[in-house]
Order: structure tokens, then sequence, then C-alpha cells
């Protein structure tokens, strides 16, 4: 009897080690770090901006320089007025910008100042839905992410 219960505890050791770890390190798995939340943050901002009819305060998550850049379909364009000016003749009303949706596919810190995203975007509009990709460098400027470079399709 007492052969069998050591041969029943080791055989009990194995999986609740593996149980234990997996409850130590899981928070390690899925913890967000402070940067990857504020960058998501920032893009939520924009969405629920989006969605209601704020293109000024969409543009907060970019960074208000002349060095902006945006790459769209008709090129690149530089700083931050020209962007809001772009996005103002591209969607001048609410049916225009329908509802916005953001994908996240990938966050990946570059450097501790700088924060790397891939993602697919989708306007549902009135007027015919549009979608497309987007790549977007955020940079840590004074304390705050800021999107600095935007390539969206």
């Amino acid at each position: 009897m007492k052969k069998q219960f050591l041969f029943s505890l080791k055989k009990t050791k194995f999986p609740l080690f593996v149980c234990l770890l997996l409850i130590v390190s899981s928070p390690a798995l899925f913890a967000q770090t402070k940067d990857e939340s504020s960058v998501r943050s920032i893009l939520q901002h924009q969405q629920e901006a989006w969605n209601n009819g704020q293109i000024d305060d969409f543009m907060q998550g970019y960074w208000k320089n002349d060095s902006l850049m945006f790459i769209g379909k008709s090129g690149i364009t530089y700083g931050w007025q020209q962007t809001l000016d772009n996005y103002k003749k591209g969607y001048p009303d609410t049916a225009a910008m329908g509802k916005l949706k953001f994908t996240l596919l990938h966050l990946k810190p570059l450097a501790p100042d700088y924060y790397f995203v891939v993602g697919q975007w989708y306007l549902t509009r009135s007027i015919g839905n549009i979608g497309g990709t987007f790549t977007l460098l955020f940079r840590k400027i004074n304390g705050q992410w800021r999107i600095i470079a935007d390539h969206s399709s």
C-alpha cells in the first residue's frame, strides 16, 4: 500500500508542477507593456473620435509637426496640418467618414521610444464600404506616444 501511494504521488508531481508554472508565468505571457497599452489606447481613441465625426480629435494621435509623414494613394504628404486638410477634403461629412474599425495585427517595440504597428482599417458607409491596410511608426515625444509616419492603403 505504501509503494502504491508513493507511485501515485510521483505521478501527480509533474502535472502539479506544470500547473503551478503556468499560473506563475501566465501574467508575463499575456501582459501588455505600458507602452503597448498606450499605443493601443491612442488607436482606440482615434477610432472613437472618427466614429463621432471628429476628425480634429482623431488627429490628436499624430505628431503635430511639419515632419509628420503620411503615405497614401496620392503619394507622400508632409505635415500635421496638410494631413488634417487632406482628411477633411477626403471625408467632408459623416456619410463619407462612416464607421471606422481598426484590426491590429502586429505591435512591436523597435526601441524604447519607437513602436511599429501593422493593422487593417475598415469603413462601413452608406455610400459604399472601403478598407485597407496600414503601417504606423510611433515615437515617444516628451513622454507621449505619437504617430510620426502613417502608410495607409
